[in-house]
């Protein structure tokens, strides 16, 4: 179950931070305009929460490809009896996001951002190494701008 304060964060905040040095004290600002009675470690509390029970992976930033550092699309035929296994490996690496597994023979998809190619190139080194599976690197060849925010409560 999510709080109604929870609900808000989900839809409110998928885009739109607040790109000020205390963004929590700014959405609690904005919430109480909205009714809600919530301080900066409120919403703090809140988000950690919904990260801990697996409602939200992360929350941070998303720069467009290849403007700030560098970042690829990857992804791994893993042994369905070694899945868990193996994306928990993955999931330790700091520079992955979008960790997601797929109906297919290369069924473990993520995405590493890192300062730099090399850097990228290294975790995905490191990935195979501790797996060892091998990883398909997918480079971007075109970027297309998808939103992906939507409102989830009317």
């Amino acid at each position: 179950m999510l709080t109604e304060l929870e609900k808000q964060l989900l839809n409110d905040y998928q885009q739109g931070m607040p790109l000020v040095s205390e963004p929590y004290s700014e959405i609690a600002r904005e919430l109480k305009q909205k009714g809600f009675s919530v301080s900066e470690n409120d919403i703090i509390n809140s988000l950690s929460s919904l990260k801990e029970r697996g409602m939200v992976s992360r929350v941070g930033p998303v720069f467009k490809p290849q403007k700030v550092g560098d970042s690829t699309l990857a992804t791994i035929a893993v042994p369905d009896k070694r899945m868990e296994e193996v994306a928990q490996i993955v999931n330790h690496f700091s520079q992955v996001n979008h960790n997601y597994k797929r109906e297919h023979h290369f069924n473990l998809w993520f995405v590493v951002t890192a300062s730099s190619q090399e850097e990228v190139e290294q975790v995905l080194e490191d990935i195979e190494q501790q797996t060892g599976l091998s990883v398909m690197n997918l480079p971007m060849e075109q970027d297309y701008h998808i939103d992906l925010g939507f409102p989830l409560w009317c």
